[in-house]
């Protein structure tokens, strides 16, 4: 197994392009002291996201980074990493980022990506998740935070909340019950990561410090 990132307070960057609720959540969760990390930046790829004005508000760096500006989406990863580096982050974090991270961003910062997806993956992945959930019928959905890997939210799984569909819920009910959810385990996750908690097996996240029948991780 291998150690995705040693104990001590994380240095994160924040991705959001859109209203950045999540965002808000993991700067409570770190004035609370219940999450051992800074937020060195955040960077929008939405140049009127209201992500960034709630990160002007906190005093927190807002960098907008205008994807159109590149002919590719390795040049713009390109500067991004520099960016990141710039700000000593040890940990990107996706809050309702909406690009698909490619190999640049991934190789620089390898299992240290973590997405929060309005699902159960692998159930559901891509857009319009809770529609998706409604529409197939499902009796219960949620939410997964999970490491990127080079798939759509394909990674190894961090942690998983459960959210029961009811008969009459449509994608934005649903989605609405869930974010309560996302804002409880996602800062508990990225806490997993502050303690070095946090192993990659295979495909599988390992959780260091648990215990089951056979003993402690």
């Amino acid at each position: 197994m291998m150690q995705v990132i040693p104990a001590g307070r994380l240095q994160l960057a924040v991705l959001a392009s859109g209203r950045g609720s999540n965002f808000d959540v993991l700067c409570e969760a770190i004035e609370r002291q219940d999450l051992d990390a800074d937020i060195k930046v955040l960077i929008s790829d939405k140049e009127n996201a209201p992500a960034l004005d709630k990160a002007r508000k906190r005093n927190i760096e807002a960098v907008y980074l205008n994807p159109r500006s590149y002919n590719n989406r390795d040049e713009y990863e390109t500067d991004l990493v520099k960016l990141l580096k710039g700000y000593q982050v040890t940990v990107v974090v996706l809050a309702g980022y909406m690009r698909l991270v490619g190999s640049v961003l991934l190789e620089h910062f390898p299992y240290r990506i973590v997405n929060i997806h309005p699902a159960l993956l692998p159930a559901f992945p891509g857009i319009q998740a809770q529609q998706q959930a409604v529409d197939y019928g499902v009796r219960y959905s949620g939410c997964t935070v999970h490491i990127v890997d080079a798939g759509m939210d394909t990674g190894p799984i961090l942690m998983q909340a459960v959210v029961p569909v009811l008969p009459d819920d449509n994608g934005d009910t649903l989605a609405q019950r869930i974010l309560v959810e996302e804002h409880q385990i996602y800062w508990r996750s990225l806490q997993l990561l502050a303690e070095g908690r946090v192993y990659i097996d295979g495909r599988k996240a390992v959780i260091g410090g648990c215990i089951d029948e056979k003993g402690t991780y």
